[in-house]
């Protein structure tokens, strides 16, 4: 609060004083009263007025640069009413009161607002629980009878949606939900492989492995989600070439673990490559493939930066892609169970 202003505000109040000062000095003047008389009441009047401003200013001053100080240093900015203390003065009082009952109803209304939220997560998360189970049902006949290869693709597309959408509900709270440990890369790698086996043998897509027994720290489950997310990838975008691969290797550099999954598919445009991660981003290449969302690697980074992970993204458009995985070689995680 800058002196300047606070008079501004005052103007009228020092306006009524001065009249009153001359009010009372004519009278003076009319009495024929001495002038040492005179010059007393004026410098103790004016003395008075001065020491009066300064007091109120002061305390309102310190009372307010306190407050915008610690509204500066606070990421979450609500929680100002917890850090400033009541002040003594009017005006202060009743600002902090309104503050205070502002604050009150927002964190009623944010409470209420979070409940609501979490309800239709559970019923969201309980729904797809329901219906992969006569998904599940309906992939197992599939594959016991013989049934169009199309009718079986898309069934199998249902599953990766449901199965996304269940992962993003719950990679907002995934803290909760992980076991950090060792975990065999190959072992991940041959899952994932498996669920997707039709399809890569449908679109004759070669699959090259190098990943020897290569041990990362991480949650199993969740990286093979993310790894399932990127393959589903490679399969959604691969060219109409004959000789179509995906290769998949580790090795370590001096502070990561790296998995490097390629594909020689479409490539991303140089224009989109830096916001292939953004929410519900589809780029040039999902305006050609319909069934593209653009949540798949939203959640991959999302998750990626919850376990300690890093994924960056290499290409070159019309002849590959390359996503890599940084896991950190430091061991410095335990086993939490």
């Amino acid at each position: 609060m800058k002196i300047g202003n606070y008079l501004k505000d005052k103007i009228f109040i020092i306006s009524i004083l001065l009249i009153v000062y001359f009010i009372i000095l004519s009278f003076i003047i009319g009495f024929k009263i001495n002038i040492q008389f005179k010059i007393i009441f004026s410098i103790i009047y004016l003395l008075m007025i001065i020491i009066l401003f300064c007091y109120d200013y002061f305390r309102k001053y310190f009372f307010y640069k306190d407050m915008i100080n610690k509204l500066k240093l606070l990421d979450e900015k609500y929680l100002l009413c917890e850090l400033i203390k009541s002040p003594y003065f009017l005006e202060g009082k009743i600002f902090y009161d309104v503050l205070y009952e502002i604050n009150k109803s927002m964190n009623e209304n944010i409470i209420d607002y979070k409940e609501k939220i979490n309800n239709f997560k559970d019923y969201i998360e309980l729904w797809i629980h329901e219906v992969k189970i006569p998904l599940s049902a309906l992939i197992l006949y599939t594959h016991n009878k013989k049934v169009n290869k199309t009718i079986l693709k898309e069934i199998n597309r249902i599953d990766e949606y449901l199965e996304q959408i269940l992962y993003y509900i719950r990679s907002e709270n995934s803290n909760e939900d992980y076991i950090i440990k060792q975990v065999l890369l190959s072992k991940v790698i041959r899952d994932v492989m498996l669920k997707n086996k039709d399809i890569l043998l449908e679109k004759n897509i070669n699959v090259t492995i190098d990943l020897d027994n290569i041990l990362v720290l991480t949650d199993i489950k969740w990286l093979e989600f993310m790894i399932n997310q990127v393959i589903s990838n490679s399969i959604k975008y691969v060219r109409n070439i004959k000789n179509r691969e995906i290769k998949i290797k580790a090795y370590k550099n001096k502070d990561n673990i790296i998995l490097e999954i390629y594909d020689n598919g479409i490539g991303i445009p140089k224009c989109d490559i830096n916001k292939v991660f953004n929410k519900t981003f589809t780029g040039i290449n999902g305006r050609k493939i319909n069934s593209s969302t653009g949540m798949g690697l939203y959640i991959v980074n999302n998750l990626c930066k919850k376990l300690g992970h890093k994924v960056k993204i290499e290409s070159d458009e019309g002849k590959y892609t390359k996503v890599l995985f940084y896991f950190d070689s430091n061991l410095f995680y335990r086993e939490v169970c």
